[in-house]
């Protein structure tokens, strides 16, 4: 019941009420001009998008693969969106679990970059954060998902560990928590790419702007990553870029204008065609190479 609640805090009431909050903000505020919505921003947002989600799924399937590579006994497969083993060992289950810690500590990696490089190219700057929040945002869920289902990837590695039931709940509850957090400690960095002050003066603007760097991105993301993806079962296919893209898209826009004090920083994007090609170049690479399967034994 506990973890019940938390699920409908975490997806539906905290954004909506933090939501809320927020239009009642901007509807006490003065009225400003609007700043013309710039599309390239929201292209090129969902084409890095489509790039880091798949990026870090594929290096969650890749260090899904190592640990059984290296173990004697089992006889790993990498596919483009999927892996499989032949063979049996004790700590093959435990393996299902560092996928996820993989792409944490990718996510990890990528903000730490973000925050510590004077990185001046807004492409690089909005590759990080994305690389960042799919790195995060798909590893979450998954604790909760394991503390239900002992069938999944987490949760054979909570078998493992012969967690409890409580102990289970425990990483759940905690990882529900981390997955608002996570979402408005990038909304900072996301305001900061604006390149002008009247982007993000009100509340409503910085609302506005995060709909354009961040919710319209992950809807044409989400619908970008599905060829990558296919062939495979539909709930796979499309339920994971549901889950990670839009809880913490949802977060964002309802607390988008709590922050007040991000101070723009962005330049203009001119063109999407790196992004595009990038976007391309990869899809070929998982349908063409990683499609039939690569041995790693």
């Amino acid at each position: 019941m506990l973890l019940l609640v938390a699920l409908v805090l975490v997806l539906i009431l905290g954004p909506l009420l933090f939501g809320v909050a927020g239009w009642r903000r901007a509807r006490d505020e003065a009225p400003v001009a609007r700043r013309p919505w710039n599309w390239t921003l929201v292209a090129v947002s969902a084409l890095l998008y489509t790039l880091a989600f798949n990026l870090i799924f594929f290096v969650q399937e890749l260090f899904l693969v190592l640990p059984k590579a290296l173990t004697p006994g089992l006889r790993p497969t990498l596919f483009h969106n999927n892996h499989r083993w032949e063979g049996q060992h004790a700590l093959a289950s435990l393996f299902q679990g560092t996928g996820a810690l993989a792409t944490i500590l990718a996510g990890l990696l990528c903000l730490a970059l973000l925050r510590r490089a004077n990185l001046r190219s807004m492409q690089v700057r909005l590759f990080l954060l994305w690389m960042g929040y799919c790195g995060l945002l798909m590893a979450l869920p998954q604790g909760v998902i394991g503390a239900v289902s002992a069938g999944s990837d987490v949760g054979m590695a909570m078998d493992y560990l012969h967690l409890s039931v409580a102990a289970k709940h425990f990483v759940a509850l905690l990882c529900l928590v981390s997955m608002p957090l996570v979402a408005l400690a990038l909304l900072r960095p996301v305001l900061e790419l604006a390149t002008s002050a009247d982007d993000i003066a009100t509340a409503a603007a910085r609302t506005r702007f995060v709909v354009q760097a961040v919710m319209l991105p992950v809807l044409i993301g989400t619908a970008l990553v599905i060829p990558f993806r296919v062939p495979r079962e539909a709930l796979e296919v499309v339920f994971l870029p549901v889950v990670v893209g839009f809880i913490g898209a949802a977060w964002m826009v309802a607390g988008a204008w709590y922050v007040r004090d991000a101070r723009p920083s962005g330049s203009w994007i001119e063109s999407l065609v790196l992004p595009l090609l990038a976007a391309i170049a990869l899809l070929l690479v998982f349908q063409l190479l990683l499609r039939p399967g690569v041995a790693f034994y």
